[in-house]
């Protein structure tokens, strides 16, 4: 026999050979489980982090509520309370007021020297909770966030200064409690 004719044994199959459509079917039935497979496999690890998340949004919901609920409390009772601390440091100028009131045979100058004493702890408490006098001297500037104006008076003080205190005002904390009422000196 020739060489022409024999069969070669390394030979690789021909890729354009004809299939058998059971072994298509087959192959394609095995493409179809192992997609399936993981298809299940992404569906299973999408619900696992679907209730993981699912839970830490509950908690994070949950831990915000606790602390919107124990927010609304100090607010509640810092409300409640916000007076205490000053109304602890007026107890004493009662206490002496009291005092001065039980003595029924007081001299003038022991009501004076008492009502001072008493107008003294009266303004230290004021201080303490930064309650200032607001009593502008007699060359200060009209300011009208701090100041009311009374009447207007011909002065030799330049225009719009302040020429005499009718009242004192206050402040807490840089804002104004009540204005000073003032009379200031008209333009010439």
């Amino acid at each position: 026999m020739s060489q022409d004719n024999q069969p070669a044994d390394n030979v690789s199959p021909d890729p354009t050979a004809a299939v058998s459509p059971e072994e298509a079917m087959a192959a394609a039935a095995a493409n179809e489980a192992d997609a399936l497979t993981a298809l299940t496999q992404e569906v299973s690890t999408l619900k696992a982090q679907n209730a993981d998340l699912a839970e830490q949004f509950l908690r994070a919901k949950a831990e915000a509520e606790n602390t919107r609920r124990r927010a609304e409390e100090e607010i509640s009772k810092s409300r409640k309370f916000a007076v205490e601390s000053f109304a602890e440091s007026l107890l004493p100028v009662a206490d002496s007021l009291e005092a001065g009131l039980a003595i029924s045979e007081a001299t003038r100058e022991q009501l004076r020297e008492g009502s001072e004493a008493t107008l003294k702890q009266l303004k230290s408490a004021l201080e303490r909770h930064r309650v200032l006098e607001i009593n502008p001297a007699g060359t200060t500037k009209f300011d009208p966030h701090q100041h009311q104006a009374i009447s207007m008076v011909p002065a030799e003080q330049e225009p719009n200064t302040v020429v005499s205190v009718l009242q004192k005002g206050y402040s807490i904390a840089d804002r104004v409690l009540r204005p000073a009422l003032v009379t200031v000196s008209a333009p010439k």
